[in-house]
């Protein structure tokens, strides 16, 4: 008897089999299954599947023979939605500019010195070249160029700004026989929360960039420096980003309702919470920017103070909360309506306050708490109009009526001078 070791047994077996495995092949007796390249397992054979309400599709059909015009037919590429989108930008997007401006630096050796600013968007308004932006995407800017979606630069010129609302215009004059299109107003007072909206902007300089949302809120308050609230602020949760300010806040049928301002945000990216000033508001200001540079607004003839509690407390004032009438223009709108100043100078800080005047506590229906509500109150009020004011002398409550003369830019200064909320 022939003896075999364990390893030629095993060797023996599998060769045995491999002979039989290959005479019945051979025979025709025997299929073997084909496999996929990097597949684990054999190939299940598909069945055709019927798409619902539509003929049956093949998968064992060549990708390509998957793009039949029968096949495209039966399946709509762009959702309703989707064509929605596709058509406000692509009627819109090129009325949306890329703003980049340069600022003044000063050197070491005390020579101005030009330095790359900031960069935002803008909405070309008017076909002879006007822009709609943010003032904040302009403030303190030595030079402004307006970037196009052809590639091509127009340097602009600041025609108008708003500090109070953070609007601006910027103009530029566009060569002849470039047609420019324009971003259509909308309305922004009959908003509802849930409808949609669209944004389009140049976050982190990438132009033209399309993102897409709801109004999450409406009638927010956002204070954007110590003396001033933008009210009635849309909010919103398309992705706003660094970029995207001065940027139309759209509706589903293309009309601006909003200009893109600012976000809320921990990280300094987008976190879902934007806001756009209303284009109310920008409607009503426009006019005023191109024609004069600045919005011509209501002012009563003082200068303010807001109440603090160090001043209260020195002071012995019987109210804790209103607007302290330091001094009066001599022969101004506030003394003419019998409005008293401080007669007690006291220094506080670097600012000398006159103690003793009277303490505005409300204008017409509105109640004057702060700098910013006084500024609030008359913010949509013009030259000439009158406004009842009422206020405390001493202990005692009056009111008088007062035509309201034209806020120069200056008195923002004067207040914010005499103003301390320590």
């Amino acid at each position: 008897m022939k003896l075999y070791s364990r390893g030629q047994v095993a060797l023996f077996s599998v060769a045995s089999v491999a002979a039989v495995v290959l005479l019945l092949a051979a025979f025709g007796l025997l299929r073997f299954p084909s496999f996929r390249q990097g597949s684990a397992a054999s190939p299940v054979r598909a069945k055709p599947v019927a798409a619902q309400g539509g003929p049956a599709l093949d998968l064992r059909q060549s990708p390509r023979s998957m793009t039949d015009a029968t096949v495209i037919d039966s399946v709509a590429p762009y959702t309703e939605d989707e064509k929605q989108n596709i058509s406000v930008y692509d009627r819109l997007n090129e009325g949306v500019v890329n703003i980049t401006t340069e600022t003044v630096a000063v050197n070491w050796f005390l020579e101005p010195v030009p330095q790359e600013g900031g960069s935002g968007s803008g909405s070309i308004i008017d076909t002879r070249g006007y822009v709609l932006t943010n003032n904040h995407v302009v403030e303190n800017a030595y030079k402004v160029y307006i970037n196009f979606a052809d590639g091509s630069q127009f340097e602009g010129k600041v025609i108008g700004t708003d500090p109070e609302n953070d609007i601006a215009v910027v103009k530029f004059d566009p060569p002849k026989g470039k047609q420019l299109v324009t971003v259509p107003f909308g309305e922004s007072s009959n908003l509802r929360v849930g409808q949609k909206v669209l944004a389009i902007g140049n976050p982190f300089a990438l132009e033209r960039t399309l993102t897409t949302g709801i109004v999450s809120g409406l009638g927010r308050p956002v204070q954007i420096n110590q003396n001033n609230v933008i009210k009635d602020m849309i909010q919103t949760d398309a992705s706003i980003n660094p970029g995207n300010s001065g940027g139309p806040l759209l509706d589903s049928r293309g009309l601006m309702i909003g200009i893109n301002a600012m976000i809320y945000s921990p990280s300094g990216g987008s976190v879902g919470i934007g806001f756009a000033i209303p284009v109310n508001t920008a409607k009503r200001v426009v006019a005023d920017l191109i024609a004069y540079g600045r919005v011509k607004r209501g002012w009563i003839d003082i200068t303010p103070v807001q109440l603090f509690p160090a001043l209260v407390e020195y002071a012995k004032m019987p109210i804790s909360k209103g607007i302290l009438v330091s001094r009066t223009v001599k022969g101004g709108n506030a003394e003419k309506a019998g409005i008293r100043q401080g007669t007690e100078a006291v220094r506080y800080q670097n600012s000398v306050i006159y103690l003793g005047g009277d303490v505005i506590v409300g204008i017409d229906d509105q109640a004057v708490n702060s700098l910013s509500d006084l500024y609030g109150a008359l913010e949509n009020r013009k030259p000439n109009e009158k406004v009842t004011v009422t206020f405390f002398r001493g202990g005692k409550k009056m009111q008088t009526n007062v035509t309201l003369s034209d806020r120069k830019a200056s008195v923002n200064d004067t207040a914010a001078s005499a103003d301390s909320t320590d």
